[in-house]
């Protein structure tokens, strides 16, 4: 290409800025870049303030004390107190301290007391494993290039710059910068000239191909957030490489202006879908807590006319009806799973609750490039013209390789040119490739020609060259002697194979006397070439991608792929890993754009492959997946993969992405992402599922607890259980929860996504809740028989004692029945639940026999007749919640939605 002549000026710039931008003029870069790569390149130098020689050294301080570091935004950790109170805002823990404060109210200091303990460690635990995760992240990030090698002056006096190497961040608008094979492109700027330049754009638009550049006459830049700005052949951007030639360039924007930092202006949604879950499960709760207390009161002031008397026991029922423990538990099940992950596989989960997100997850969306390929194409097949295989083809291929990168200078053969390399040399029957032919001239790729040319002899053949052309199809074609019938069957030959997602090169030979001396090849002897035939190559698969999507399709999570590729190369990729994209419509962007939000909800749940798709676009269609109710998880690395990273209920990255991916991910890989990608699910259900048996079993006690409580309110002239008796029971009842923790999950438990569905929840805490209100009446039943002959304060105690004792021991069936187990490894080994409950059991036997129970108002007299009768009650209540646990076995294996016995569609249940 024709290099650039001078443009302007040294130091001439907008009026009245002393060949400084106007502060207010650049105020939004971004759009200020692309609006000046749509000028000429001596329009876009004036009003940069620079010329060809770039800047003065006193200019670039200037500038860089003016617009900052070139560095991404800084990315601000937050604190540990803005952590806890962030824990504070969760809802459970917000009920919790708003009932801690009218126990403080009314006089019952000992249940404020448990429950600021409560909350406070449940904060701290929470706290701390996402202060340590962030720490972990922190370790992870990189700078995107250390130094640059830029053109300044001394000072004005000087005609002549110096180049010189300086660190990234110190570069400013306006510099002029040089780039070779394998540079960082360290900001985003505009070309001044280029020779041969091929840029790798992957991490920010997806595509996997390298893209030529090259300078090019003014052109009308397309909306703000428009991926084909990234197409502008006279533009390059922050976080893309040069593949192949070298240019000098101005520099348009830096730091948190430049596309690469874009990404940080994409927010994450209000909530996740455990914490959307969360959220309506503790609203629900709440309604019914400001319920009770005045329910109670009415109920007691219409029979009895006691009034306030009983005020702490009605909001020691309304603390009752809370899961306490939920917090602490919740935080202990989550860091568990997330300690063991950085432990095992060294993967950090930035974000405690998406551990949670991601064992619901039910659809996971992958970007391609980088993700389910690696950037390095291989050689799939090498054919002659009449399309049967030629090794031919892919020796001369080889060749015009080999010399094209050693005569032309460059140090770093392109992506292509190093996969046909690497497959010559792998295949037998094209030895001595490399030996056979002596290099003479070479015309390098040029954008426009989009073709190379090697001229090599032949030892023993005096006097004859040989040129070895090689490039797009159609350019080859076009230079080839062929009838056009010939022709036009081969292009369609090459449509077809790279509708089929294979990326072809063509080659073509000739031969020609040697040239006189000093006569040079060029452009011109490309012509009345020999069609030798085609080249076609195709994406590498990430070697344990196949293996993981596999894990993922048996445990029920859907895979989709959105990438910024052609179709027809994702649907190749799609069909080698096991995906069928023509199960589903394939959409691509402009169908995409052709659908409102409520069509595209329906038609992202039909397709396999979305293709041809922007930021935006994949962005639109996690949203669409949310929407339609999936909990969504997306799995990319690049710049262009942040909208929809962001959109999904739980991000995921691998831990070579991008700073800014990895500043926004919820869970990062320290390895393969795929070689973890199983066993960070698996977690996360272990995760989900020990929560929802955390929350069956500890709401549908306590709901069952307070309807006792409330009608024995209506039933006997006194308390049925004293405020200390419920507190103290509740705190045995909550340390026996603490072991759902350390619960061991079976694989039928495993093998579903397991989300937390408020609506199931409260239905199955309703019906287990009344069945266990039923087993509380037929215990008050025995009790008043019981107590029938004795009087006052007697009566009462052994009252309080009985309910203490059965509701202790119903509790603890309940841990063990209603829990999600699975199918355990070691069905002779009982659990730390089991344990549990069997201590909790003990417990509510024996404290009535000990000094403890007089002190806390209990008398241990219950007739040897009372304890059969009330060992009949339990025996009838444990074979009823057997009989409705195996009913809703046997619903959800109909393929009915469940809550967490068996979690997700068509997964087994739990084992009663």
């Amino acid at each position: 290409m024709p290099e650039t002549a001078p443009l302007c000026r040294d130091g001439e710039g907008p009026p009245g800025t002393g060949g400084v931008p106007d502060p207010a003029a650049a105020a939004d870069r971004p759009q200020a870049g692309a609006h000046l790569a749509a000028r000429a390149p001596l329009t876009a130098l004036r009003r940069l303030g620079t010329g060809p020689r770039g800047l003065t050294e006193a200019e670039a301080e200037e500038r860089l004390a003016r617009y900052g570091e070139n560095a991404p935004p800084e990315w601000h950790t937050p604190s540990l107190p803005r952590r806890l109170l962030r824990g504070v805002r969760d809802p459970f823990t917000a009920v919790l301290l708003c009932l801690a404060a009218v126990s403080t109210v009314v006089g019952s200091l000992g249940t404020a007391a448990v429950i600021a303990v409560l909350v406070s460690v449940s904060c701290l635990l929470r706290a701390g494993g996402e202060l340590r995760a962030d720490r972990s992240v922190a370790g992870l990030r990189a700078l995107v290039a250390g130094t640059v090698t830029v053109l300044r002056r001394a000072d004005a006096a000087d005609r002549e710059p110096e180049s010189r190497e300086v660190p990234v961040g110190d570069l400013v608008p306006g510099d002029v910068i040089r780039l070779g094979p394998g540079d960082l492109v360290p900001a985003d700027v505009l070309l001044l000239r280029a020779t041969g330049l091929v840029v790798h754009q992957a991490p920010l638009t997806g595509e996997s191909q390298p893209l030529a550049k090259y300078v090019a006459g003014p052109a009308e830049p397309p909306p703000d957030g428009d991926t084909r700005l990234f197409e502008q052949p006279q533009l390059c951007f922050q976080g893309s490489s040069v593949v192949a030639g070298s240019c000098t360039a101005v520099v348009l924007a830096t730091g948190a202006d430049t596309r690469l930092a874009a990404g940080h202006r994409h927010r994450r949604p209000a909530r996740s879908g455990y914490e959307r879950s969360v959220h309506r499960v503790a609203w629900n709760l709440v309604r019914f807590m400001l319920l009770t207390p005045p329910l109670a009161l009415a109920a007691d002031a219409a029979v009895s006319g006691r009034g306030v008397e009983i005020l702490p026991f009605a909001v020691t029922v309304a603390v009752s009806l809370t899961p306490e423990m939920l917090p602490v538990v919740m935080t202990a099940v989550l860091a568990r799973n997330a300690v063991a992950l950085a432990r095992d596989r060294r993967v950090i989960v930035r974000r405690l609750p998406a551990l949670h997100d991601l064992g619901a997850m039910d659809v996971l969306c992958l970007d391609k490039t980088g993700t389910l390929t690696e950037d390095r194409p291989v050689v799939d097949r090498a054919v002659g013209p009449d399309g049967t295989p030629d090794a031919e083809v892919l020796r001369w291929a080889a060749v015009n390789a080999l010399w094209t990168l050693q005569l032309a200078e460059t140090p770093v053969p392109d992506a292509l040119d190093e996969a046909i390399l690497r497959a010559a040399a792998a295949r037998p029957e094209v030895a001595g490739w490399d030996e056979e032919h002596e290099g003479v001239a070479a015309v390098p790729f040029d954008p426009a020609r989009r073709l190379s040319t090697a001229v090599v002899r032949t030892p023993g053949r005096l006097g004859t060259h040989t040129l070895v052309v090689k490039g797009a199809v159609e350019a080859v074609l076009e230079r080839c002697a062929l009838e056009e019938p010939e022709r036009e069957a081969l292009r369609e030959r090459a449509a077809r194979w790279a509708d089929d997602g294979l990326r072809l090169l063509a080659v073509a030979t000739a031969e020609r006397p040697a040239p006189a001396p000093g006569k040079n090849y060029g452009t011109a002897d490309e012509r009345g070439l020999t069609f030798a035939g085609l080249v076609a190559l195709r994406d590498t698969l990430t070697t344990d991608a196949p293996e993981a999507l596999r894990a993922l399709r048996d445990k029920g999570v859907e895979v989709k792929v959105l990438t910024g590729d052609h179709p027809g190369t994702a649907e190749r990729t799609c069909r080698e890993l096991g995906l069928d994209p023509a199960g589903g419509a394939v959409l691509t962007a402009d169908r995409i754009d052709a659908l409102d939000d409520r069509q595209l909800a329906g038609a992202a749940q039909r397709a396999t492959l979305f293709a041809r798709c922007t930021p935006h676009h994949k962005a639109r269609v996690v949203a669409a997946l949310r929407a339609a109710g999936r909990t969504t998880g997306f799995l990319g690395d690049g710049v262009n993969d942040l909208a929809a990273l962001r959109a999904a209920d739980v991000g995921l990255c691998p831990r070579d992405a991008v700073a800014t991916v990895r500043e926004s991910a919820d869970v990062v890989f320290g390895e393969r992402p795929f070689a973890a990608l199983d066993e960070t699910v698996t977690a996360g259900r272990r995760s989900g599922v020990s929560l929802a048996s955390y929350l069956r079993v500890a709401l549908s006690s306590n709901f069952g607890n307070a309807l006792a409580m409330l009608v024995a309110v209506l039933l006997f002239p006194f308390m049925p259980m004293l405020p200390a008796q419920v507190l103290l029971q509740n705190l045995f009842f909550d340390a026996a929860q603490l072991t759902f923790a350390f619960d061991r999950h079976g694989p039928a438990a495993l093998r579903a996504p397991a989300p937390l569905r408020p609506g199931e929840i409260l239905r199955f805490v309703t019906v287990f809740g009344v069945l266990n209100a039923a087993a509380d009446m037929a215990t008050f039943a025995v009790l008043a028989a019981t107590v029938r002959g004795a009087a006052g304060e007697a009566g009462q105690a052994l009252f309080h004692a009985g309910w203490f004792t059965e509701n202790l021991l119903t509790q603890a069936m309940v841990m063990v029945l209603l829990r999600t187990r699975g199918r355990h490894r070691h069905r002779g080994r009982p659990g730390p639940v089991a344990w549990a409950a069997a201590l909790l059991a003990v417990t509510g036997l024996l404290l009535p026999l000990t000094p403890l129970g007089p002190a806390l108002g209990m008398v241990p007299a219950l007739t040897p007749v009372s304890y059969a009768l009330l060992a009949a009650v339990l025996g009838l209540y444990g074979a009823a919640l057997a009989v409705a646990v195996r009913h809703y076995g046997r619903r959800l294996a109909a393929g009915r939605e469940g809550i967490g016995l068996a979690a997700g569609r068509g997964a087994g249940g739990c084992q009663p």
